[in-house]
């Protein structure tokens, strides 16, 4: 008696339907993009779904819950991006501001101020009367003057001429002051200085951008007040 086996028609595979399908979703979406990966996991569930066994279905709690987070690390990457480019405006927006102070006058903290015209001016901001030896020095370092003084609470400015005492008369460029003082009890006091000079030029390859004034480099929330010409 002859026997035959019946051989039941082959069913597609879940797994290469799913590979066909997001193969065909994402074509021109570059695959090494989380966009591309996301598309591919929309496709991969939907087919999933549709080829699920019905007598044990599958966990769409879980899918549900995969593709959330998905869009939360889509949304994420989207805000860094937008992030990004405000970061990059901001620092045109720097660059632009840096170069507008370019040939203004300015005021700023600082100890280094240029002499010009026989004259090199500092502000100082005593806060009590006191007694100050007050030393000036060239870029290269050397000392070129030194005095004692007696100095009222406030702020006032101080000149130098531009001469030592011996009545030499050095050259223009930038020099440095340092202030030692004490009150009338002999204690120490910190006596700060402001200068008041014309920006030289600002580097825009710093970030933030720096404007050199008098030989230092200044940040532009250093810069207290502008001057206006002949003011």
């Amino acid at each position: 008696m002859a026997t035959s086996t019946i051989v039941p028609a082959a069913k597609p595979s879940v797994t290469s339907a799913v590979t066909s399908t997001a193969s065909r979703s994402t074509v021109g979406v570059d695959k090494n993009t989380i966009a591309g990966n996301f598309q591919a996991f929309l496709q991969l569930l939907t087919t999933q779904l549709k080829n699920q066994n019905p007598l044990d279905p599958l966990d769409t709690n879980q899918f549900t819950q995969q593709l959330v987070q998905f869009a939360q690390v889509e949304q994420q990457l989207k805000s860094n991006d937008q992030l990004g480019q405000l970061v990059k405006l901001e620092q045109t927006t720097q660059s632009t501001y840096a170069l507008g102070f370019v040939g203004q006058r300015v005021v700023v903290d600082g100890s280094t101020a240029p002499l010009s015209n026989g004259a090199a001016t500092w502000s100082l901001a005593v806060p009590k009367p006191t007694v100050a030896t007050i030393n000036i020095k060239s870029a290269s370092g050397q000392s070129v003057f030194s005095g004692n003084y007696t100095l009222g609470a406030g702020r006032q400015p101080f000149v130098w001429d531009g001469k030592d005492s011996s009545g030499l008369k050095w050259p223009d460029g930038n020099y440095t002051i340092s202030i030692a003082a004490q009150d009338a009890s002999g204690q120490p006091i910190s006596i700060p200085a402001e200068i008041e000079a014309t920006v030289d030029s600002a580097d825009l390859t710093q970030n933030p951008p720096v404007l050199s004034i008098a030989g230092q480099n200044y940040t532009l929330d250093k810069i207290k007040r502008i001057v206006r010409s002949g003011a």
